[in-house]
Protein backbone atom coordinates (compact mmCIF):
# COMPACT_ATOMS: atom_id res chain seq x y z
CA UNK A 1 0.00 0.00 0.00
CA UNK A 2 0.93 3.14 -0.39
CA UNK A 3 2.40 6.18 2.11
CA UNK A 4 -0.08 8.50 1.87
CA UNK A 5 0.58 11.88 3.74
CA UNK A 6 -1.28 12.69 6.91
CA UNK A 7 -2.36 16.27 5.90
CA UNK A 8 -3.68 14.50 2.57
CA UNK A 9 -5.74 12.26 4.39
CA UNK A 10 -6.68 14.45 6.64
CA UNK A 11 -8.18 16.72 3.97
CA UNK A 12 -9.90 13.78 2.43
CA UNK A 13 -11.51 12.47 5.26
CA UNK A 14 -12.55 15.54 6.42
CA UNK A 15 -14.08 16.43 2.81
CA UNK A 16 -15.89 13.21 2.80
CA UNK A 17 -17.04 13.70 6.77
CA UNK A 18 -18.34 17.46 5.98
CA UNK A 19 -19.76 16.16 2.23
CA UNK A 20 -20.99 12.44 3.44
CA UNK A 21 -24.90 13.42 3.77
CA UNK A 22 -27.09 10.19 2.83
CA UNK A 23 -25.87 7.99 5.72
CA UNK A 24 -23.95 4.99 4.50
CA UNK A 25 -24.40 4.21 0.80
CA UNK A 26 -23.11 7.94 0.39
CA UNK A 27 -19.45 7.27 2.69
CA UNK A 28 -19.23 3.78 1.28
CA UNK A 29 -19.46 5.61 -2.46
CA UNK A 30 -17.16 8.46 -1.77
CA UNK A 31 -14.42 6.35 0.10
CA UNK A 32 -14.46 3.73 -3.05
CA UNK A 33 -14.27 6.84 -5.21
CA UNK A 34 -11.63 8.09 -3.82
CA UNK A 35 -9.39 4.99 -2.32
CA UNK A 36 -10.18 2.89 -5.63
CA UNK A 37 -11.01 4.72 -8.99
CA UNK A 38 -9.47 7.95 -8.30
CA UNK A 39 -6.00 7.34 -6.52
CA UNK A 40 -5.88 3.56 -7.16
CA UNK A 41 -4.71 3.50 -3.47
CA UNK A 42 -6.50 0.20 -2.70
CA UNK A 43 -6.82 -2.35 -4.74
CA UNK A 44 -10.82 -3.15 -5.96
CA UNK A 45 -11.41 -6.63 -4.23
CA UNK A 46 -9.08 -5.18 -0.98
CA UNK A 47 -11.82 -2.71 -0.67
CA UNK A 48 -14.71 -4.76 -1.31
CA UNK A 49 -13.12 -7.44 1.26
CA UNK A 50 -13.07 -4.97 3.49
CA UNK A 51 -16.44 -3.85 2.95
CA UNK A 52 -17.68 -7.58 3.33
CA UNK A 53 -16.07 -7.55 6.85
CA UNK A 54 -17.06 -4.27 8.22
CA UNK A 55 -20.60 -5.13 7.85
CA UNK A 56 -20.44 -8.37 9.50
CA UNK A 57 -18.61 -6.65 12.23
CA UNK A 58 -21.43 -4.78 15.58
CA UNK A 59 -21.18 -0.85 15.17
CA UNK A 60 -21.47 1.83 12.18
CA UNK A 61 -20.02 -0.23 9.44
CA UNK A 62 -19.26 2.51 7.20
CA UNK A 63 -16.91 4.30 9.95
CA UNK A 64 -14.90 1.32 10.76
CA UNK A 65 -14.77 1.36 6.59
CA UNK A 66 -13.42 4.84 6.58
CA UNK A 67 -10.97 4.03 9.82
CA UNK A 68 -9.96 0.78 8.02
CA UNK A 69 -9.29 2.14 4.42
CA UNK A 70 -6.86 4.64 6.08
CA UNK A 71 -4.93 2.33 8.62
CA UNK A 72 -3.90 0.49 5.26
CA UNK A 73 -2.71 4.17 3.56
CA UNK A 74 -1.03 5.02 6.99
CA UNK A 75 -1.30 2.69 9.50
CA UNK A 76 -2.35 3.53 13.15
CA UNK A 77 -1.84 7.45 12.92
CA UNK A 78 -3.39 6.99 9.63
CA UNK A 79 -6.64 5.55 11.43
CA UNK A 80 -7.22 7.50 14.41
CA UNK A 81 -6.49 10.66 12.14
CA UNK A 82 -8.82 9.66 9.18
CA UNK A 83 -11.16 8.43 11.42
CA UNK A 84 -11.62 11.86 13.69
CA UNK A 85 -11.82 13.61 10.56
CA UNK A 86 -14.43 11.97 8.88
CA UNK A 87 -16.38 12.02 12.44
CA UNK A 88 -15.76 15.20 13.94
CA UNK A 89 -17.52 17.40 11.14
CA UNK A 90 -20.80 15.81 11.62
CA UNK A 91 -20.64 15.64 14.77
CA UNK A 92 -20.09 19.62 15.77
CA UNK A 93 -23.59 19.98 13.32
CA UNK A 94 -25.43 17.23 14.93
CA UNK A 95 -23.96 19.02 18.61
CA UNK A 96 -24.95 22.80 16.95
CA UNK A 97 -28.62 21.29 15.62
CA UNK A 98 -29.15 20.23 19.24
CA UNK A 99 -28.48 23.05 20.96
CA UNK A 100 -30.94 24.94 19.00
CA UNK A 101 -33.73 22.47 18.74
CA UNK A 102 -33.49 20.94 21.93
CA UNK A 103 -33.90 24.59 23.53
CA UNK A 104 -36.60 24.82 26.26
CA UNK A 105 -37.41 28.59 24.55
CA UNK A 106 -36.89 27.93 20.82
CA UNK A 107 -38.70 30.20 18.49
CA UNK A 108 -41.81 28.59 17.08
CA UNK A 109 -40.33 27.84 13.79
CA UNK A 110 -37.64 25.63 14.96
CA UNK A 111 -40.25 23.89 16.84
CA UNK A 112 -42.48 23.23 13.74
CA UNK A 113 -39.21 22.59 11.66
CA UNK A 114 -38.54 19.70 14.62
CA UNK A 115 -42.36 18.63 14.25
CA UNK A 116 -42.21 18.02 10.89
CA UNK A 117 -39.15 16.82 10.44
CA UNK A 118 -40.32 14.29 13.59
CA UNK A 119 -43.00 13.30 12.01
CA UNK A 120 -41.18 11.54 8.74
CA UNK A 121 -39.08 9.61 11.01
CA UNK A 122 -40.96 6.36 11.38
CA UNK A 123 -41.16 6.30 8.03
CA UNK A 124 -37.12 6.69 7.81
CA UNK A 125 -36.85 3.77 10.48
CA UNK A 126 -39.49 1.38 8.04
CA UNK A 127 -37.32 2.15 5.20
CA UNK A 128 -34.10 1.29 6.86
CA UNK A 129 -35.44 -1.77 8.04
CA UNK A 130 -36.87 -2.56 4.70
CA UNK A 131 -33.83 -1.63 3.04
CA UNK A 132 -31.54 -4.06 5.39
CA UNK A 133 -33.56 -6.96 5.01
CA UNK A 134 -32.85 -8.84 1.80
CA UNK A 135 -29.15 -8.95 2.32
CA UNK A 136 -30.28 -10.43 6.18
CA UNK A 137 -32.38 -12.76 4.56
CA UNK A 138 -29.71 -14.13 2.14
CA UNK A 139 -27.38 -14.71 4.91
CA UNK A 140 -30.23 -16.85 6.87
CA UNK A 141 -31.51 -18.21 3.70
CA UNK A 142 -30.67 -21.93 5.10
CA UNK A 143 -32.23 -21.08 8.31
CA UNK A 144 -35.37 -19.31 7.32
CA UNK A 145 -37.20 -20.37 10.88
CA UNK A 146 -34.42 -18.33 12.50
CA UNK A 147 -34.83 -15.11 10.29
CA UNK A 148 -38.52 -15.07 11.05
CA UNK A 149 -38.11 -15.89 14.98
CA UNK A 150 -35.40 -13.76 15.49
CA UNK A 151 -37.53 -10.64 13.21
CA UNK A 152 -40.63 -11.55 15.40
CA UNK A 153 -38.42 -11.26 18.65
CA UNK A 154 -36.74 -7.82 17.34
CA UNK A 155 -40.15 -6.60 17.23
CA UNK A 156 -41.15 -7.59 20.36
CA UNK A 157 -38.35 -6.59 22.52
CA UNK A 158 -38.45 -2.99 20.91
CA UNK A 159 -42.17 -2.73 21.62
CA UNK A 160 -41.87 -4.29 25.40
CA UNK A 161 -38.67 -4.55 26.52
CA UNK A 162 -36.88 -1.01 26.46
CA UNK A 163 -33.47 -0.88 27.61
CA UNK A 164 -33.55 -5.25 27.45
CA UNK A 165 -33.58 -5.19 24.09
CA UNK A 166 -30.22 -5.49 24.00
CA UNK A 167 -30.15 -8.94 25.11
CA UNK A 168 -32.58 -9.54 22.75
CA UNK A 169 -29.93 -9.11 19.78
CA UNK A 170 -27.07 -10.95 22.04
CA UNK A 171 -29.66 -13.89 22.04
CA UNK A 172 -30.42 -14.28 18.77
CA UNK A 173 -26.86 -14.09 17.32
CA UNK A 174 -25.73 -17.01 20.13
CA UNK A 175 -28.54 -18.88 18.79
CA UNK A 176 -27.31 -18.07 15.08
CA UNK A 177 -24.20 -19.57 16.20
CA UNK A 178 -25.19 -22.90 17.54
CA UNK A 179 -27.26 -23.36 14.74
CA UNK A 180 -24.54 -22.96 12.56
CA UNK A 181 -22.43 -25.65 14.63
CA UNK A 182 -24.74 -27.64 14.57
CA UNK A 183 -24.66 -27.96 10.91
CA UNK A 184 -21.19 -28.47 10.76
CA UNK A 185 -20.45 -25.11 9.84
CA UNK A 186 -18.10 -24.16 12.78
CA UNK A 187 -14.69 -21.90 12.45
CA UNK A 188 -13.01 -20.41 15.01
CA UNK A 189 -13.85 -18.98 17.98
CA UNK A 190 -17.32 -17.42 17.83
CA UNK A 191 -17.22 -13.17 18.26
CA UNK A 192 -18.98 -11.02 20.44
CA UNK A 193 -19.13 -7.81 22.00
CA UNK A 194 -18.26 -8.09 25.73
CA UNK A 195 -19.45 -5.05 27.12
CA UNK A 196 -19.06 -3.76 31.23
CA UNK A 197 -21.79 -4.45 33.87
CA UNK A 198 -24.10 -1.49 34.17
CA UNK A 199 -22.65 -0.84 37.76
CA UNK A 200 -19.25 0.40 36.44
CA UNK A 201 -21.02 3.03 34.11
CA UNK A 202 -23.08 6.03 34.52
CA UNK A 203 -26.14 5.70 32.66
CA UNK A 204 -25.10 7.98 29.61
CA UNK A 205 -21.75 5.97 29.28
CA UNK A 206 -23.94 3.10 29.12
CA UNK A 207 -26.26 4.05 26.47
CA UNK A 208 -23.56 4.96 24.27
CA UNK A 209 -21.23 2.01 24.63
CA UNK A 210 -24.39 -0.19 23.96
CA UNK A 211 -25.01 2.07 20.55
CA UNK A 212 -21.09 1.56 19.63
CA UNK A 213 -20.51 -1.80 20.54
CA UNK A 214 -24.10 -3.41 19.59
CA UNK A 215 -25.21 -2.18 16.27
CA UNK A 216 -26.15 -5.17 14.30
CA UNK A 217 -27.82 -4.51 11.20
CA UNK A 218 -26.75 -1.38 10.47
CA UNK A 219 -26.38 1.95 11.94
CA UNK A 220 -30.54 2.91 12.32
CA UNK A 221 -30.58 0.15 15.39
CA UNK A 222 -29.35 2.71 17.75
CA UNK A 223 -32.90 3.76 17.87
CA UNK A 224 -34.70 0.94 19.66
CA UNK A 225 -31.17 1.07 22.22
CA UNK A 226 -31.07 5.11 22.78
CA UNK A 227 -35.30 5.51 22.88
CA UNK A 228 -35.79 3.13 26.12
CA UNK A 229 -33.05 4.77 28.12
CA UNK A 230 -33.33 8.44 26.62
CA UNK A 231 -37.48 8.55 26.68
CA UNK A 232 -37.64 5.82 29.43
CA UNK A 233 -36.21 5.55 33.14
CA UNK A 234 -33.73 9.04 32.85
CA UNK A 235 -36.41 11.39 30.92
CA UNK A 236 -33.43 13.13 29.33
CA UNK A 237 -35.38 13.81 26.60
CA UNK A 238 -39.54 13.86 25.87
CA UNK A 239 -40.78 11.75 22.78
CA UNK A 240 -40.81 14.91 20.24
CA UNK A 241 -37.49 16.08 21.41
CA UNK A 242 -36.40 12.60 20.29
CA UNK A 243 -37.77 12.43 17.34
CA UNK A 244 -35.83 15.87 16.44
CA UNK A 245 -32.87 13.98 17.49
CA UNK A 246 -32.82 11.07 15.24
CA UNK A 247 -33.48 13.40 12.76
CA UNK A 248 -30.48 15.37 13.19
CA UNK A 249 -28.72 12.64 12.84
CA UNK A 250 -30.28 11.83 9.48
CA UNK A 251 -29.98 15.28 8.03
CA UNK A 252 -26.22 16.18 8.81
CA UNK A 253 -23.38 15.01 7.38
CA UNK A 254 -21.24 11.37 8.71
CA UNK A 255 -22.16 8.57 10.12
CA UNK A 256 -25.56 8.28 11.50
CA UNK A 257 -24.24 7.06 15.20
CA UNK A 258 -23.36 10.53 15.78
CA UNK A 259 -27.39 11.01 16.77
CA UNK A 260 -26.01 9.53 20.52
CA UNK A 261 -24.32 13.16 20.50
CA UNK A 262 -28.09 14.39 20.71
CA UNK A 263 -28.64 12.26 23.65
CA UNK A 264 -25.76 13.42 25.00
CA UNK A 265 -26.57 16.90 24.79
CA UNK A 266 -30.01 16.67 26.28
CA UNK A 267 -28.71 14.32 29.45
CA UNK A 268 -25.80 16.51 30.67
CA UNK A 269 -24.44 19.83 27.69
CA UNK A 270 -21.78 19.78 25.57
CA UNK A 271 -19.91 17.35 27.92
CA UNK A 272 -22.48 14.95 27.68
CA UNK A 273 -22.66 15.15 23.56
CA UNK A 274 -18.78 14.46 23.36
CA UNK A 275 -18.46 11.79 26.19
CA UNK A 276 -21.34 10.53 24.59
CA UNK A 277 -19.84 10.53 21.22
CA UNK A 278 -16.39 9.89 22.58
CA UNK A 279 -17.66 6.04 23.99
CA UNK A 280 -20.29 5.37 21.09
CA UNK A 281 -17.33 5.72 18.54
CA UNK A 282 -14.35 4.44 20.56
CA UNK A 283 -15.35 0.74 20.00
CA UNK A 284 -14.97 1.22 16.01
CA UNK A 285 -11.75 2.59 16.60
CA UNK A 286 -10.48 -0.90 18.89
CA UNK A 287 -12.54 -2.89 15.90
CA UNK A 288 -9.97 -1.61 13.78
CA UNK A 289 -6.83 -1.27 15.16
CA UNK A 290 -6.78 -4.26 16.67
CA UNK A 291 -8.05 -6.74 14.10
CA UNK A 292 -7.46 -5.12 11.06
CA UNK A 293 -4.23 -7.55 10.48
CA UNK A 294 -7.27 -10.22 10.67
CA UNK A 295 -10.01 -8.65 8.25
CA UNK A 296 -9.54 -10.47 4.94
CA UNK A 297 -10.60 -13.63 7.20
CA UNK A 298 -13.84 -12.47 8.87
CA UNK A 299 -16.10 -12.47 5.82
CA UNK A 300 -15.35 -16.36 6.11
CA UNK A 301 -15.34 -17.28 9.51
CA UNK A 302 -18.78 -18.90 9.83
CA UNK A 303 -19.58 -18.34 13.50
CA UNK A 304 -19.06 -14.54 12.37
CA UNK A 305 -21.57 -15.48 10.16
CA UNK A 306 -24.00 -17.56 12.69
CA UNK A 307 -23.95 -14.70 14.71
CA UNK A 308 -24.89 -12.45 12.14
CA UNK A 309 -27.80 -14.40 10.87
CA UNK A 310 -29.11 -14.19 14.04
CA UNK A 311 -28.69 -11.18 14.88
CA UNK A 312 -29.12 -9.08 12.00
CA UNK A 313 -32.67 -10.13 11.57
CA UNK A 314 -33.42 -9.49 15.39
CA UNK A 315 -32.18 -5.71 14.50
CA UNK A 316 -34.11 -5.24 11.79
CA UNK A 317 -37.42 -6.54 13.72
CA UNK A 318 -35.95 -4.15 16.57
CA UNK A 319 -35.90 -1.08 14.07
CA UNK A 320 -39.50 -2.28 12.62
CA UNK A 321 -41.02 -2.19 16.20
CA UNK A 322 -39.72 1.06 17.00
CA UNK A 323 -40.88 2.90 13.62
CA UNK A 324 -43.92 1.70 15.18
CA UNK A 325 -43.35 3.02 18.64
CA UNK A 326 -42.23 6.49 17.31
CA UNK A 327 -45.79 6.51 15.32
CA UNK A 328 -47.49 6.44 17.94
CA UNK A 329 -45.79 8.97 19.39
CA UNK A 330 -46.54 11.31 17.10
CA UNK A 331 -49.30 14.09 18.93
CA UNK A 332 -51.12 15.68 15.70
CA UNK A 333 -53.29 14.69 12.80
CA UNK A 334 -51.13 16.94 10.05
CA UNK A 335 -48.34 14.89 11.82
CA UNK A 336 -49.71 11.44 11.32
CA UNK A 337 -50.81 12.59 7.26
CA UNK A 338 -47.04 13.67 6.94
CA UNK A 339 -45.96 10.85 7.65
CA UNK A 340 -47.84 8.92 5.28
CA UNK A 341 -46.48 11.18 2.40
CA UNK A 342 -43.19 10.99 3.87
CA UNK A 343 -43.49 6.95 3.53
CA UNK A 344 -45.12 6.85 0.15
CA UNK A 345 -41.67 9.43 -0.77
CA UNK A 346 -39.42 6.63 0.30
CA UNK A 347 -40.76 3.60 -0.83
CA UNK A 348 -42.71 4.62 -3.82
CA UNK A 349 -41.25 7.38 -4.94
CA UNK A 350 -37.58 6.66 -3.81
CA UNK A 351 -36.64 9.82 -2.64
CA UNK A 352 -33.66 9.96 -0.63
CA UNK A 353 -33.70 10.47 3.22
CA UNK A 354 -32.32 13.74 3.93
CA UNK A 355 -34.18 15.22 1.42
CA UNK A 356 -37.49 13.74 2.59
CA UNK A 357 -36.29 14.73 6.26
CA UNK A 358 -35.75 18.90 5.23
CA UNK A 359 -39.15 18.96 2.74
CA UNK A 360 -40.98 17.34 6.27
CA UNK A 361 -39.40 19.96 8.09
CA UNK A 362 -40.37 22.78 5.75
CA UNK A 363 -43.82 21.28 5.69
CA UNK A 364 -43.90 21.69 9.45
CA UNK A 365 -42.58 25.04 9.29
CA UNK A 366 -45.18 26.76 6.76
CA UNK A 367 -48.17 24.61 9.17
CA UNK A 368 -46.46 25.98 11.78
CA UNK A 369 -46.72 29.31 10.93
CA UNK A 370 -50.04 29.01 9.06
CA UNK A 371 -51.27 28.22 12.89
CA UNK A 372 -51.14 24.44 13.50
CA UNK A 373 -49.92 22.84 16.77
CA UNK A 374 -46.64 22.18 16.89
CA UNK A 375 -46.14 21.78 20.94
Amino acid sequence: MPDVALTRIVREWGRIGCLGFGGPPTHIAMLRSLCVEGEGWIEPDVFEDALAACNLLPGPASTQLAIYCAWLLRGRRGALVGGLCFILPGLAAVIALSSLFLASGAPLWVRAAGAGAGAAVPAVALNAAATLAPASWRRASARPALWYAAFAAGVAGALLLGAELVLVLLAAGLVGVILSRERGEGGVAAIGPVVAGKSFLGPLAWTALKVGALSFGGGFVIVPLMRADAVGPHHWMTSAQFLDAVALGQITPGPVVQTVASVGYAAAGLGGALLAAAIAFAPSFVIVLAGARRFEHIKGDANVQGFLAGAGPAAIGAIAGVAALLAFELRHGWQVALLAVALGALVLARRGVVATLIASAMIGVVLGLAGAAVG
